[in-house]
């Protein structure tokens, strides 16, 4: 983590910051690689892995929506942080996109507030919040892609503009290799109040999986990776085999013309059975399948 630390938000370039958000991710991954006790995965194709995005394509809505009412009702938000956390989930949810002037707002809206706040005390709230999230909000056709790709042998990535605390919880519930997250500066076990690099979101989300794949020698053209959105293109156009799950109707447009799968499981329709890229040499069919909210201080009263 020494790494994270020398990487700061400073006054760098767009695309430099980008590629610092995409190392800083891939350095705290990198960190929980080692699976617990003496668990050993199936045998499979090492060098193939499947990126999976998580708002809309995982989980129904925003995690950090989700993340923001739960901090509110523990009385860490006002009133009025709530209401512009539900503006930008009800633009989200109405317009099927990201809309990065939200997303911002939402980064900047907090980078002021988490600093001094202790990394464990939002760990423990977050185990508490998406409890109940994750058993109500996973779309099951996604989840069941997901697994198919861990039973074949696969690592499964979760890659995520949430705050890595949050990615982290997720990704393990649903039992995958990692994740991919917004990191957050920290310095002695509290938040600086800086994010490293900058949101994973968009390019950033594609410099993490390339950083990630270099550190774990993974061929992209044998990787897979779903999203909603077309903000995650970058990140589809890497891998051999891109998915669209839940598309944004630029993303749907994008993955008409490149000939990109679509599944929509918003239609309430069976899911499709979706094949493993042969590339990955699985021969499987699929069954139906930043820190940009922290700690706010107390309402006053």
């Amino acid at each position: 983590m020494a790494a994270l630390r020398r990487l700061t938000q400073s006054k760098r370039p767009t695309d430099d910051r980008t590629a610092l958000a995409g190392e800083a991710a891939a350095d705290a991954a990198e960190a929980r690689l080692a699976p617990e006790g003496d668990h050993t995965p199936e045998p499979g194709d090492v060098r193939a892995a499947a990126f999976f995005d998580c708002d809309n394509t995982i989980l129904r809505g925003a995690a950090i929506f989700y993340l923001g009412v739960g901090l509110y009702r523990r009385r860490f938000f006002s009133r009025r942080d709530l209401a512009r956390f539900a503006w930008q989930q009800a633009a989200f949810r109405l317009r099927g996109a990201e809309n990065p002037d939200h997303i911002a707002d939402a980064r900047d809206s907090a980078l002021g507030l988490v600093a001094g706040k202790r990394t464990a005390d939002l760990e423990r709230i977050c185990e508490e919040i998406f409890e109940p999230v994750l058993a109500e909000k996973v779309w099951p056709g996604t989840r069941a892609l997901v697994q198919m790709h861990l039973d074949a042998g696969q690592r499964v990535w979760l890659v995520t503009a949430a705050p890595l605390e949050v990615a982290r919880l997720i990704a393990r519930r649903l039992g995958m290799t990692g994740a991919l997250g917004t990191v957050a500066e920290t310095r002695d076990g509290e938040y600086t109040g800086r994010l490293v690099g900058g949101m994973l979101h968009g390019p950033a989300k594609a410099a993490a999986v390339q950083a990630l794949a270099r550190r774990e020698q993974l061929d992209l053209a044998r990787c897979a990776a779903f999203s909603d959105s077309a903000n995650d293109i970058p990140m589809l156009s890497l891998v051999g085999h891109p998915y669209v799950i839940n598309p944004d109707g630029a993303l749907r447009r994008h993955a008409r013309a490149m000939g990109w799968r679509v599944r929509d499981f918003r239609t309430g329709r069976k899911a499709a059975r979706i094949g493993v890229p042969a590339a990955a040499g699985l021969g499987v069919l699929a069954g139906a399948a930043a820190a940009a909210v922290a700690v706010h201080r107390r309402q006053r009263a």
